[in-house]
């Protein structure tokens, strides 16, 4: 049997469709408002991104301002660093000329003591060979069977004392006027420690060194110069 709809019914039935359509925009309010936060959060993480980004430019401005002043530090400290080198260079030449004028008027004296009469004493003798190959002699002293090759240095080391050995071998290469002569070597320095002086008069090598106000031959009377 069919139950016939009352009046009592039909407001049931509207009162439930009100509440679902309630229901329906309670939800749709709580969508959108879930939405709009997302939407905001959202906004909020661009703002701080961009915020970042910002902050990073900032920084990479700075590190790159940084950097070109750092580059400006450096090139100015290789330009004084050149010109330091420049006057280092300049004031080495001079400090070896007068080493080498303190050291020329007493070769005489010393190279007679040891039974070398000297006739002439020259300073900055140079000569060349084909390839490209030079040969510079400090102090170049002559007698009439003998010549003697000084190399001066203002601090001698070990290395001055293997290339001068290495001038005296090829010295009548470079000097053939002189072949018949006997050659023989000697270093001269202001400051010699004592390992390079005995390494020098190894080699066979006089050795003419500063004591107090005048200079010497550091070898002793006993020795007999190595001829090349």
């Amino acid at each position: 049997m069919t139950h016939a709809v009352t009046f009592d019914d039909i407001r049931e039935m509207f009162r439930e469709t009100s509440r679902q359509f309630q229901e329906m925009v309670r939800e749709d309010r709580e969508r959108r408002a879930e939405l709009d936060r997302k939407f905001q959060e959202t906004d909020r993480r661009m703002q701080e991104t961009d915020r970042q980004m910002q902050e990073t430019d900032r920084r990479m401005q700075e590190t790159d301002r940084r950097m070109q002043e750092t580059d400006r530090q450096m090139q100015e400290t290789d330009r004084r660093m050149r010109e330091t080198d420049r006057k280092l260079d300049r004031l080495g030449g001079r400090l070896g000329e007068f080493v080498e004028g303190l050291i020329a008027p007493a070769c005489k004296t010393l190279f007679a003591q040891r039974g070398i009469p000297i006739h002439k004493v020259s300073r900055r003798v140079e000569a060349d060979l084909p390839g490209g190959r030079h040969m510079e002699i400090d102090l170049f002293v002559v007698n009439t069977d003998a010549v003697a090759l000084v190399e001066v240095k203002s601090k001698l080391t070990t290395d001055d004392v293997r290339e001068h050995v290495n001038r005296m071998s090829e010295f009548k290469e470079f000097f053939p006027e002189y072949a018949n002569k006997r050659a023989i070597g000697a270093v001269a320095g202001m400051v010699i420690e004592e390992n390079v002086t005995l390494f020098a008069i190894r080699q066979g090598l006089f050795v003419i060194e500063q004591a107090g106000d005048t200079l010497r031959m550091a070898n002793d009377e006993a020795f007999v110069p190595r001829a090349w």
